[in-house]
């Protein structure tokens, strides 16, 4: 789609960097590696649609990469492992921070919701940030199997971070990560929450009149918030959830009035996918913040 391969983010010059993350922080008893071919299937996806690279995308408004000079770099797929937590993390916020470092937006492909905790991590001298999680599931876990950076304490963890500032959540449905105390948490610390009900009777604004204007946005997409007559490839696909063009209209509207600092797209089951269609759905949510970085380069 327009990326140049670079090994490392000091040999790439870009105004974005892509890479993924296999395995983030795993729980006792529970295989991660449904997640590790997530890196290759989007790629894949990108590769069918990479001839019309050049063609008008009515999703960013315009070619994908822009017509004012936008360039995205892929750095591959880091070597994670399925069963060293400390490890994928380190390696994971390393990358991030080197990525910042030289002034690019990181785009992380995940990796169970686990991943995300070192990406945000990697913000810490690029802070202030806000948080937009868009997910069926809260994610405020204290610990779960003892585990306390396991996929269900995401926001938990985030909100410990000295440089969130701010933490918007939209798309929450049905059962899930959080039990009472968990919503408590979360409502005391000043999380916003907007659950997919609330988008649908009141549209996205009722998500983005919670982002102020010109913050720094990081926002974490778990594939779950999709409704599964979109998203069928996830490990709790739950009805009721946003429709691909909610989601868009969510990456636009941060973008209209903030700055998309960076973004993950996470919880991704290309076992779950043998017709490929989730993964161009995957895929077409990526090219859109791509797209949506590349009409604004001053800003990347």
């Amino acid at each position: 789609m327009g990326a140049t391969p670079a090994a490392t983010p000091e040999a790439a010059d870009a105004h974005a960097m892509l890479f993924a993350a296999p395995h983030g922080t795993p729980y006792p008893g529970i295989d991660n590696r449904v997640h590790e071919a997530t890196g290759h299937a989007v790629r894949a996806s990108f590769g069918a649609e990479a001839h019309w690279v050049d063609h008008w995308n009515y999703d960013v408004g315009g070619t994908l990469l822009g017509d004012g000079g936008f360039r995205l770099a892929d750095l591959g797929d880091l070597a994670t492992s399925p069963d060293d937590g400390p490890g994928n993390r380190a390696l994971i916020e390393d990358l991030t921070r080197r990525i910042l470092a030289r002034g690019a937006v990181p785009l992380m492909l995940g990796g169970d919701d686990s991943v995300p905790i070192p990406f945000l991590a990697g913000f810490a001298s690029a802070g202030p940030i806000t948080i937009l999680q868009v997910d069926a599931h809260i994610d405020w876990r204290e610990q779960r199997r003892g585990e306390p950076l396991g996929y269900s304490s995401t926001m938990r963890r985030a909100s410990e971070l000295a440089h969130v500032e701010r933490i918007v959540q939209v798309g929450m449905r049905g059962f899930g990560s959080a039990r009472r105390e968990e919503v408590e948490a979360a409502a005391s610390w000043g999380a916003e929450i907007v659950t997919a009900y609330d988008v649908h009777r009141d549209g996205i604004g009722a998500a983005l009149m919670h982002v102020p204007d010109g913050a720094r946005v990081v926002i974490t997409f778990d594939c779950d918030a999709l409704d599964p007559s979109a998203m069928p490839a996830v490990m709790a696909p739950t009805p009721g959830g946003l429709t691909y063009a909610q989601a868009l209209g969510l990456i636009r509207g941060v973008a209209e009035r903030a700055v998309i600092a960076g973004f993950d797209l996470i919880e991704f089951v290309p076992g779950r996918d043998p017709d490929g269609s989730a993964a161009t759905t995957a895929a077409s949510l990526v090219s859109a913040v791509i797209g949506t970085l590349a009409g604004r380069p001053s800003e990347a």
